[in-house]
């Protein structure tokens, strides 16, 4: 039997910051992972280059049951915190649109530096090492690790959400708050492409691999960032973003080129060229394919602009503008970059994180029902909450 002050399960993004916290107060942490290595899901991100924070991060950002759960997090550990951290080892960054912070190099600095301020609290970290059999005892918990059981006054559930589950994602640490009592919201795939029906799709499959600006919304929630086609359905930033706030039976609305006040650019480009299609006129803006279909859907045909009147012209405009599509679902967690809903945060401590019926059992990161918009928003509170924790166990 082996004891330590805090055990931490996943050593993902919110584990390893919380076991680097409290390893530098002087508590003996052990850290753990079924994964052959940590910090997976850092390295894939951002296309390799980690979007680690977002400097525009705040409560307004994340969907909750809870609105008001994460604002104590967030105000205490920043953007501004976090880049602090990230420019004490030296790693070069960047800023990319809407205040995305990414590594100029690699994604692994990220998780070489949180394992560099493991090492240097002390932190024991085994890898491909799963956990089971955890009972309370009086003085915290016992946990089996491994081939051996550990006793520990604090444990901490760092191990995510079902999102990627080829990378190992599981539900884990809903069964062990399941396991304590603790109440949980429904959870599903967030910041996933849309599937759609078999007609839809076969109409749009020419599109396939076309990206335009786009602003996406689903009831009053909107997103401006771009539309991607796919063979599958529909993808791109302004499509996971709202994934987020859809539900089954939803209806979207797509507005191609949403800072373009359309009708009026092509009434006035068939004044200037009426021998030109309406097609032709529609692809100065938009890809031509995607011009094409719209011009088809509109019943226009192929003749000249001109003998189309500006009324036709308007309304192939708000055809591209007011475009509304059902999704048929989701690629579901296969694809999904986040998982959406989880431990209920009315049964947690949001100065802590610590269950507040079950002293010394903390959930961090991405398994709590706190979930942030695509773009470094997920990071921050997975660096927040786990300070918040880390400063408490």
């Amino acid at each position: 039997m082996q004891q330590y002050d805090v055990l931490i399960i996943g050593a993902g993004a919110a584990g390893l910051m919380c076991a680097a916290v409290a390893g530098a107060r002087g508590r003996k942490v052990l850290l753990i992972d079924h994964a052959r290595a940590p910090g997976e899901k850092i390295r894939i991100s951002g296309g390799g280059r980690c979007n680690f924070t977002n400097i525009h991060a705040s409560p307004k950002n994340f969907l909750s049951a809870n609105r008001h759960f994460h604002k104590s997090a967030l105000a205490r550990y920043t953007p501004a915190d976090f880049l602090a951290l990230v420019e004490r080892h030296g790693i070069a960054w960047h800023e990319k649109t809407l205040g995305q912070l990414f590594c100029d190099d690699t994604a692994r600095q990220i998780v070489i530096m949180l394992l560099e301020e493991c090492r240097a609290g002390g932190v024991e970290l085994r890898l491909s090492t799963s956990a089971s059999a955890i009972e309370r005892r009086e003085t915290g918990f016992s946990v089996r690790v491994g081939e051996g059981t550990v006793e520990v006054s604090s444990l901490v559930i760092a191990t995510g959400g079902k999102s990627i589950p080829k990378m190992g994602a599981t539900g884990f640490a809903y069964e062990v708050a399941e396991r304590f009592g603790l109440p949980l919201v429904e959870q599903r795939a967030g910041l996933v492409p849309f599937t759609l029906d078999p007609a839809t799709l076969e109409m749009l499959a020419p599109l396939a691999g076309i990206a335009v600006p786009a602003e996406i919304c689903c009831g009053r929630t909107c997103f401006r960032e771009a539309l991607l086609f796919t063979h599958r359905g529909l993808s791109g930033p302004a499509v996971l973003q709202i994934s987020s706030y859809w539900r089954p039976g939803d209806e979207i609305r797509i507005r191609l080129l949403p800072e373009v006040a359309l009708a009026e650019r092509l009434v006035e480009a068939k004044r200037e060229a009426p021998r030109q299609s309406a097609a032709n006129l529609l692809a100065a803006f938009l890809p031509k394919k995607l011009a094409q279909l719209l011009v088809e859907q509109a019943g226009l045909g192929g003749g000249a602009a001109g003998d189309l009147s500006d009324k036709a012209l308007r309304a192939l405009a708000e055809r591209a503008q007011d475009w509304r599509l059902k999704p048929s679902g989701t690629e579901g967690y296969r694809t999904a970059e986040v998982t959406l809903g989880g431990v209920d945060t009315s049964a947690l401590s949001s100065q802590t994180m610590e269950a507040r019926d079950v002293p010394g059992l903390y959930f961090i990161g991405e398994c709590v029902d706190v979930t942030g918009w695509l773009g470094g928003y997920n990071f921050q509170w997975a660096w927040a909450s786990a300070q918040a924790a880390g400063q408490a166990v």
